[in-house]
């Protein structure tokens, strides 16, 4: 991937979008990451039992092999203050909110909360991170929408926040995290899945992460390279649960969304699916549609980290290859992250016009209702 750095086009005729518009067009990002500085930036919004704990004895997590990224976030993204990078929403409304027209960004928080292994101690920090949310984004910045943080390995505990934050309004998805306990299909997650449905929200699917097992297919890798380029293996693991296990003929109306895991291999695993569901369909008799349909009415993904072919007419190809399916392509820039990318040059040339506004907007629009 070309990491290209996050300097707005200010020549609106040189941005390399077709179908580009005299004034910036507008942009909902489907991959904003608001950053605590620090642990103790929940705080405010724990209970004394709770800092208390935190300070004493930490928070425990399965034991994965973790890859370090030499760089978490742009020098560039972090405030005066020197606070880390996406941890304040005033920095973050000037260096990338107005600068690139983003009339929404979703949040996607990338805490420990998901991983915890004390539950009762997880289920207090994922109610702390959104109370957070609520305080210190949703209110100052009516920009933002944010992503519900639960622990998922206790379903109730989840569902009883989904049902809590639901009642804001201004959450409009909960937040899995790419590797967890087990596959995203499986029954101990459908109490989940209700609340969101209940709610009106959606369930999105982020990279990384790992809850004890390898973070490949094939067991533990010896560089971070290898884990950075891994996660689409998990997402199509978490796909395929969901389809195959019912979650979507169960919950109709539930959308997921795979994000920061790329797209290009999408129309390729619905054509997997649906010559294995040929062979196997005895096996999943529940399953009475072929999958592809199921994968093409519930499932959307975003850009980044977008497929960068050396012919730009392979990824027209791609496209081709998405059909219909392309309405549910969602632009992403991962922001504040190192490896972000940049919204004015995130889409090849030659796209068309109709297409880029779905993705940079329409799309996304569509998805949360906003």
């Amino acid at each position: 991937m070309t990491v290209t750095p996050f300097e707005p086009t200010t020549d609106a005729s040189a941005l390399p979008l077709a179908g580009i518009e005299p004034e910036r067009p507008p942009i909902i990002d489907c991959d904003f990451h608001n950053e605590l500085d620090s642990i103790k930036d929940l705080y405010p919004y724990l209970s004394r039992r709770w800092t208390d704990h935190l300070e004493t004895f930490g928070v425990r997590h399965p034991n994965s092999g973790y890859y370090p990224r030499f760089m978490d976030n742009r020098e560039a993204a972090r405030p005066p203050s020197g606070r880390r990078a996406g941890s304040e929403v005033g920095f973050a409304r000037e260096d990338y909110l107005e600068p690139y027209n983003v009339t929404h960004a979703i949040m996607n928080p990338l805490t420990a909360v998901s991983s915890t292994l004390d539950l009762e101690l997880g289920a207090a920090m994922a109610a702390a991170v959104n109370d957070w949310q609520i305080a210190e984004w949703l209110e100052p910045e009516p920009r933002m929408r944010a992503s519900v943080v639960v622990t998922p390995q206790d379903p109730v505990a989840a569902a009883a926040e989904i049902r809590r934050c639901g009642a804001d309004g201004r959450f409009v998805q909960v937040l899995f995290l790419g590797r967890m306990q087990e596959p995203m299909g499986r029954r101990r997650y459908w109490p989940i899945y209700e609340a969101c449905v209940e709610t009106g929200m959606q369930v999105a699917s982020h990279a990384f992460s790992a809850y004890g097992h390898p973070i490949t297919g094939a067991g533990h890798p010896s560089y971070y390279i290898e884990d950075h380029t891994s996660p689409p293996q998990a997402v199509q693991a978490n796909i395929t649960s969901m389809v195959v296990e019912g979650v979507f003929d169960r919950f109709p109306s539930l959308r997921m969304i795979s994000v920061e895991n790329g797209f290009a291999w999408l129309p390729a695993l619905m054509w997997r699916l649906d010559a294995a569901w040929s062979l196997l369909r005895d096996e999943v008799r529940h399953l009475d549609r072929l999958p592809s349909e199921v994968v093409a009415e519930h499932v959307y993904v975003t850009t980044q980290p977008i497929e960068e072919p050396p012919r730009r007419r392979d990824f027209l190809t791609l496209i081709e290859h998405f059909g219909e399916l392309a309405s549910h392509i969602l632009i992403a820039s991962d922001y504040p992250h190192w490896d972000g990318d940049n919204p004015d040059v995130i889409l090849p040339s030659g796209l068309d016009e109709e297409l880029v506004k779905g993705i940079q907007f329409g799309n996304a629009r569509a998805l949360y209702g906003l």
